[in-house]
């Protein structure tokens, strides 16, 4: 029945399309703009981020620990791709 931490580093770009290349070309925006994290079927954490958001995204929030079940996070960018990370939360 207890808190706790749960932290999610994403690798990802975050080109927020102001900068540009070294031929002047504009970098388009990529940014992850969705983040969800499922702890036993049941959604805990949502996220919508933007372009503010530092490349490579770390983000720390707090589950409490009813039962024993999976922690799954998923995110996924603007260009539509996304990732999936699984761990099994055991309480004793």
């Amino acid at each position: 029945g207890e808190a706790f931490p749960v932290r999610v580093l994403v690798r990802h770009p975050m080109e927020t399309g102001f900068r540009r290349d070294y031929d002047g070309k504009v970098i388009p925006l990529n940014i992850v703009d969705k983040l969800a994290c499922t702890y036993g079927g049941r959604e805990v954490f949502r996220a919508e981020l933007g372009s503010g958001i530092a490349a490579n995204p770390y983000l720390v929030f707090y589950v409490v620990a009813a039962e024993s079940g999976e922690l799954a996070v998923e995110w996924s960018d603007d260009r539509g791709q996304s990732g999936r990370v699984v761990a099994n939360v055991k309480v004793e």
